[in-house]
């Protein structure tokens, strides 16, 4: 996937390819420095099976160690194609916010501007219940480096 460098404090948007929910997986790596995560969402791209598959969120730095930003999500199960799974940064214990219609509302929530600040490393992803067998998802990160030579590559 394309490896995308923000430019003077510009963020950008990373966009992996589709894939099942795995357990574990790295969804997205950060290099050269900390990132400021402004949007980030799933999106339901094939089927749903019946795994009661949910989403969470964990940053594991090259130093120091993972740190789930997000809770956990109600079941993806009966998200159909096109349904999003949203995070709104509320809080690191936040669970993200189903949209099966792929419609959410988005914004600042909190006195912290409804953002999350992370090291370099991996982002990755947290499943619980059961990793998907049929249902791929794609996943979008808005972001904004926070220093210079920053950058963001999709990991599949």
């Amino acid at each position: 996937m394309a490896k995308f460098t923000g430019v003077d404090g510009l963020g950008g948007v990373t966009v992996t390819g589709a894939a099942l929910l795995e357990n574990g997986i790295t969804v997205f790596t950060v290099t050269g420095g900390f990132i400021r995560i402004t949007d980030l969402i799933s999106v339901n791209v094939v089927d749903s099976d019946a795994a009661a598959a949910t989403i969470q969120w964990s940053a594991d730095g090259t130093l120091g160690s993972a740190t789930t930003i997000t809770g956990a999500s109600a079941s993806v199960a009966a998200v159909a194609p096109g349904g999003i799974v949203n995070c709104d940064f509320t809080a690191l214990t936040t669970a993200p916010v189903i949209a099966g219609n792929g419609v959410a509302l988005q914004g600042p929530t909190t006195s912290t501007g409804g953002s999350v600040i992370i090291p370099a490393g991996a982002l990755k992803l947290v499943i619980g219940g059961a990793d998907t067998t049929t249902s791929t998802w794609k996943h979008y990160m808005r972001w904004v480096p926070l220093g210079p030579g920053v950058s963001v590559s999709a990991a599949f």
